[in-house]
């Protein structure tokens, strides 16, 4: 229904976006991109690239006067860097000689990389599969979460832990008993967890995770973590189990898994929900001001491949940064021998940031799945075909259903 395409590499002259699909008169500003494209690039840990780029959003083509005309949306980032880089990046064949990358980094897309694509360079496998890529992710999917929002539905995150250190108290726990009120939307996550400089919700764990980092950076060494990513205001209906890419859990694992860096998903309980009775793991449904909901949401908002309209809560795994300053074994390509390999510039912890794209891919992922369900040429359009569906959703179960 809707289509992302990013373009562009790490230290080329710009990355761009290219988004197909979204309806006509969707309100949306570069200024509204431009503060998650911020929010990504935030968080205590990043590396040098960070004091260099100050990502903002050009808009080309497909708004006008703030609105979605309802034809693509092309959007550039510039990359400051990329005066540097002129003659190492260059386009054109130039006629200086440009030394070769040859010493691959273990856990980076190096080696395999020039094995695939049968490279002579390793820089061709490193500019591609590089992280930077996720800036003209975010960019894109600010439209979806633009789109979203519309419908009071909103996407938070928070990081649960970094080199292992947890909070006392997991504030996640709350949305799996379904102890969070209706009430309460993501945003709010948002605005506590970006007050934080790792984006947790502990103040206590926030001071023992810089701590760690501080020795990391000492050590040369970096480290990953685990965060969340909430969901709120969906309705029930989202997602399908008909055909298997259609499932919202897939779906939504898939986009969070494609994420560079990320090695685990989870919904709900997850893996927990594997050591547990079958009566600790389902969520009891009960009637609710004229509606159905559940005692707890330990599925995470999800049955079945759809959504139930609770929160769906996404559980995920980032592994450690793969550039060490102090490095690992690793072999020169050119020589074939063993040597410690190399550094490119890099950060000691991206955490924070990983958990600011897992929003964006999985706000993505929604639109796609809300636009296939309530679709139309505008917003006014679907506004009204969304609106029929959830004022008279339940009264169609009774009705199918009920008999006095």
């Amino acid at each position: 229904m809707i289509k992302l395409i990013t373009a562009g590499e790490s230290h080329g002259k710009c990355l761009t976006s290219i988004v197909t699909g979204f309806p006509s008169n969707l309100k949306i500003s570069a200024d509204y991109i431009n503060e998650q494209l911020k929010r990504r690039q935030a968080g205590y840990g990043r590396g040098l690239r960070m004091k260099i780029e100050t990502d903002k959003v050009e808009i080309i083509s497909g708004i006008r006067h703030g609105k979605t005309l309802g034809s693509p949306i092309s959007m550039l980032i510039w990359n400051k860097d990329w005066e540097n880089w002129k003659e190492i990046m260059s386009v054109e064949p130039i006629d200086k000689k440009v030394d070769k990358v040859t010493i691959p980094r273990p856990g980076h897309a190096d080696l395999v990389g020039i094995t695939k694509y049968n490279y002579d360079d390793i820089r061709n496998s490193i500019e591609r599969s590089s992280a930077r890529e996720t800036a003209a992710r975010v960019a894109g999917c600010s439209i979806a979460r633009k789109f979203l929002s519309e419908f009071g539905i909103h996407i938070g995150s928070f990081v649960e832990s970094i080199g292992g250190i947890y909070p006392k108290e997991n504030f996640a726990e709350k949305f799996l008993l379904n102890k969070i009120p209706s009430s309460y939307s993501a945003e709010k996550i948002n605005q506590l967890s970006d007050k934080s400089s790792v984006r947790v919700l502990d103040k206590n764990q926030e001071e023992k995770i810089i701590r760690k980092i501080k020795l990391a950076k000492k050590r040369g060494d970096t480290l990953g973590g685990t965060f969340y990513v909430i969901i709120t205001g969906l309705p029930v209906g989202i997602g399908s189990f008909v055909e298997y890419n259609t499932r919202l859990e897939a779906e939504l694992s898939l986009a969070i898994m494609s994420i560079q860096a990320v090695k685990g998903v989870e919904i709900g309980l997850g893996f927990r929900s594997a050591e547990l009775f079958g009566s600790e793991v389902h969520d009891e449904i009960i009637l609710k001001n004229e509606t159905f909901s559940r005692k707890t949401n330990r599925a995470g908002g999800i049955e079945g491949g759809i959504s139930t309209g609770l929160p769906i809560i996404i559980r995920a795994a980032m592994k450690p940064i793969a550039t060490l300053m102090s490095p690992l074994q690793s072999v020169d390509l050119s020589k074939m021998k063993s040597i410690d390999a190399r550094r490119e510039r890099s950060d000691f912890v991206a955490v924070p940031a990983c958990a600011v794209i897992a929003e964006s891919m999985a706000a993505w992922v929604v639109a796609n799945l809300f636009l296939q369900k309530f679709g139309g040429d505008s917003m006014e359009e679907v506004k009204d075909n969304y609106s029929n569906y959830v004022k008279k959703y339940f009264t169609r179960v009774k009705k199918n259903f009920y008999s006095k």
